[in-house]
């Protein structure tokens, strides 16, 4: 309870300062001297009142007023009338005189609304000024910077304002050693190709101590940028296979357990993809407030429609082409032509927009790294969908029949086990899943009928990469071809890369035809 007076007194004395600071300044203003007015200005943007800014602002576009008995208002913008001493609204002066200023006391009004935006509450607005600052090299804005600098308590608001301030001194003519020194410590400390950019300009101008000083910088800068870049791109490469992961791991499952050359399966991913736009559409029109669920509505839609689909083409076509995997291929070819142009004749064949929700917009930074809300979610989505497949695999009947009817069909179908219906089981939850896959593809690629055919070879290379019918290789070689693809971009290029990539996998399979991690069991190994 002490305690709580104690903060309620210290409070309520630091407002009455503020107020009392505040209409000393205004009294000062009334007193129509240009000298009274520069003391004003300064007093204003320290009194930390709410309504410094506007009132500094009015005063620079002539919109504040004062009368004989020391009543003072200013207008804002769209014209409302406020008391500058309480902030209050107020009703216009009749015959009251407007602030006068010149030349130099509008260059303090400018640096007294620099000192408010670094000083402000918000830490957004003070990291925006103080990059401003850091462009501009404004010398007018060193006392603001000293000021902010001694108040600030955030650590990367911090250094941006040191960094804006050694950007100043780095660039001024007369700043002594010591001040360049510390600039370019600062700038180091910052650390990106901006501060690089500015030691680098001021080179010429450096000498001495100071010279290798900032040599010496560039250089831990270089390292520093070399070591984010490589962290960039295995970031790229993570969310690159967690892409090529979704988009495969369904075909790992049929082509394992039903060893189906299946060819439509990027148009599985399509479905999934369309529903998506389905069902937003229907948000737009009806429930346009909850539009944030659209996706999480969309996952099991997408997966019921793609595995009925499967489910279908399994048991119209495949059944009747086991053992011929030949005619397979062709057919589901065929059925994969077939989709495409059904979809493009209801559709369109333009792309279709699909909105990302307010949760997946946007980007954070870590540690030098840009992370974006969009892959990070789609990457942990993947992995959800992982250990879903895993625990069915592992713990139901219907995961158990399929591991048997993987690893010996005869075997399996001797014991009882419905290898028909198995199949048809299986080549629905591939398909389902490659339809999930199309939901978080709709969140990073075009909405297209041939969005499906963007991904078909590469899952391909990833299951036979990993091993056949193996998830746990889908997995590692998913993230493995990802990451090797995107580091490989900056030396050689996207398709030089990709080149590369299937070289060095058909060099591998003539060593490990059966991938990593090959399955086991008598009828596969036979």
């Amino acid at each position: 309870m002490i305690r709580l007076l104690t903060v309620l007194a210290a409070i309520f004395l630091w407002s009455t300062a503020q107020a009392q600071t505040l209409d000393t300044a205004l009294d000062r203003l009334a007193a129509d001297s240009f000298a009274e007015t520069e003391s004003a200005i300064n007093e204003i943007a320290a009194s930390g009142a709410p309504n410094a800014q506007a009132i500094l602002e009015a005063m620079v576009a002539r919109r504040l007023s004062f009368s004989a008995d020391k009543r003072i208002v200013y207008t804002d913008a769209a014209g409302q009338t406020f008391d500058a001493r309480t902030g209050a609204a107020a009703e216009p002066l009749s015959g009251g005189a407007v602030v006068r200023l010149n030349n130099r006391l509008r260059g303090a009004i400018g640096a007294a609304l620099g000192l408010l935006t670094l000083t402000s509450p918000d830490r957004q607005k003070r990291l925006d000024s103080a990059e401003s600052i850091f462009k501009s090299k404004d010398a007018a804005s060193l006392p603001a910077l000293e000021i902010a600098i001694a108040k600030e308590t955030d650590a990367k608001v911090a250094l941006a304002l040191k960094s804006a301030r050694g950007a100043i001194l780095l660039a001024k003519p007369d700043s002594s050693a010591a001040e360049r020194l510390a600039a370019i410590e600062a700038l180091s400390q910052r650390g990106d190709p901006d501060a690089m950019g500015q030691i680098r300009n001021a080179l010429p101008s450096l000498k001495g101590e100071v010279r290798a000083a900032a040599d010496a910088a560039i250089a831990s800068i270089e390292r520093r940028q070399m070591f984010i870049g490589g962290a960039q791109n295995i970031w790229y490469g993570l969310s690159l296979g967690s892409v090529l992961l979704l988009a495969a791991i369904g075909l790992a499952i049929t082509f394992g357990v039903m060893g189906v050359i299946n060819m439509a399966h990027g148009e599985m991913v399509m479905l999934g993809a369309y529903t998506t736009f389905m069902v937003q559409e229907v948000f737009r029109a009806y429930a346009p407030d909850y539009f944030g669920l659209s996706l999480p509505i969309a996952i099991p839609l997408a997966f019921l429609v793609a595995g009925l689909v499967g489910v279908a083409i399994e048991r119209g076509i495949i059944r009747f082409l086991y053992g011929r995997p030949l005619e397979t291929l062709l057919a589901t070819w065929g059925v994969s032509l077939f989709l495409q142009q059904t979809v493009r004749t209801i559709f369109g064949p333009t792309n279709r927009d699909v909105a990302s929700p307010s949760y997946m917009s946007g980007s954070f930074d870590l540690l030098g790294l840009q992370i974006t809300y969009g892959r990070l979610w789609i990457i942990v989505f993947t992995l959800v969908v992982f250990a879903l497949l895993l625990l069915i695999l592992r713990r139901t009947p219907l995961g158990l029949q399929m591991r048997a009817v993987t690893q010996n069909r005869k075997m399996a179908s001797s014991m009882g086990i419905r290898t028909p219906w198995v199949d048809a089981m299986t080549f629905g939850l591939g398909s389902g899943v490659a339809g999930i896959a199309g939901v978080a593809l709709s969140q990073i690629d075009n909405v297209s009928p041939n969005l499906g055919q963007s991904y078909i070879i590469d899952s391909f290379m990833v299951v036979v990469f990993g091993g056949v019918g193996n998830l746990w290789g889908t997995l590692i070689s998913a993230f493995s071809l990802g990451i090797a693809n995107k580091l490989l971009e900056p030396l050689a290029g996207a398709v030089l890369a990709k080149i590369f990539i299937l070289v060095l996998l058909i060099l591998f399979i003539q060593k490990r035809p059966r991938g990593l991690f090959a399955l086991k069991g008598r009828a596969v190994e036979a």
